[in-house]
């Protein structure tokens, strides 16, 4: 197990089980030492979106629970492009998009779930640039859809 995925372990956390692409995308593309990332989307354990808006099915709290569970989902699908985690060398940018009603303003908030979690795991690798975009609407009603761009070692 690498070093990243003991870390995870010891803060109590896995990597999920990665769902299929919905359409014609692949999750991961690696161009020398970039790696871009499709948007992730939380999906429950049998495979199922988590759904809802932020503001209104859900609190600022929660959609920072499922931006954490999305970049976990985004660190699977980044072993299975790269093959072992220990090969980031560090994560550039994170695009957190959040479903949320026109009043809520709060959108850093909920990126932090993914901002805190990549810190948490990598140090001063997991810092980068962000993105934090409140959207009017989300594929299939999610509260929260997260990119990265990570750059590999070597």
């Amino acid at each position: 197990m690498s070093f990243i995925e003991d870390k995870l372990k010891d803060m109590g956390l896995s990597l999920p089980e990665l769902s299929p692409p919905v359409a014609n995308y692949l999750p991961a593309i690696a161009t020398g030492k970039l790696v871009f990332m499709s948007g992730h989307v939380p999906r429950n354990a049998d495979g199922s979106l988590i759904v809802g808006r932020v503001g209104d099915d859900m609190s600022v709290d929660e959609a920072y629970e499922i931006a954490r569970h999305v970049t976990l989902s985004l660190l699977a699908s980044l072993k299975q492009a790269i093959g072992d985690l220990d090969n980031v060398n560090r994560i550039i940018r994170v695009f957190c998009m959040v479903n949320a009603t026109a009043e809520f303003s709060q959108h850093p908030a909920v990126a932090n779930g993914a901002s805190d979690l990549l810190v948490a795991i990598l140090g001063d690798s997991g810092k980068h640039s962000r993105i934090a975009a409140g959207m009017g609407s989300l594929p299939g009603g999610v509260p929260v859809e997260i990119e990265l761009i990570v750059e590999l070692k070597g």
